[in-house]
């Protein structure tokens, strides 16, 4: 009588920890688009072995990243701070925290941080195996 006691005890709090769960799931599009921040179309998937690549960006208060370019489609989320991203023509993206991103392929740009905080954001890289996944402009 005990065990079916506690079996029963078992299945009444796993029902309710499941029912927790999904209750508290919660799921949010980011950024869903087949371009750029900038409208340009992204280009077709690489050929070659995948590689996806996940980096976690810290840029310092009024910092400037040096001119380059990506020749891979990649996205990002700006966790914390400011950021704003300037293509090579004047293009420019200001982004603030919680902010996503579909980054420009192939279109020299740079990031710069205005704010007095550092500025964290993750990237994702849809890459090829043993190819770059960033080109710096020679100067």
């Amino acid at each position: 009588m005990k065990s079916l006691l506690f079996i029963s005890f078992l299945v009444i709090s796993l029902s309710s920890c499941r029912q927790q769960v999904s209750e508290e799931l919660k799921v949010t599009t980011l950024a869903k688009s087949s371009l750029s921040w900038n409208d340009s179309i992204l280009p077709e998937y690489n050929k070659g072995q995948p590689e996806i690549t996940v980096l976690n960006i810290k840029i310092p208060p009024h910092a400037k990243l040096d001119l380059h370019k990506h020749p891979v489609i990649n996205a990002g989320v700006l966790l914390e701070g400011e950021l704003n991203v300037l293509s090579e023509n004047g293009q420019e993206l200001k982004m603030k925290k919680g902010d996503a991103l579909i980054e420009l392929v192939d279109t020299y740009h740079y990031g710069y941080n205005p704010g007095n905080k550092t500025a964290e954001i993750i990237v994702f890289y849809a890459g090829v195996k043993d190819k770059a996944i960033t080109e710096y402009k020679k100067k």
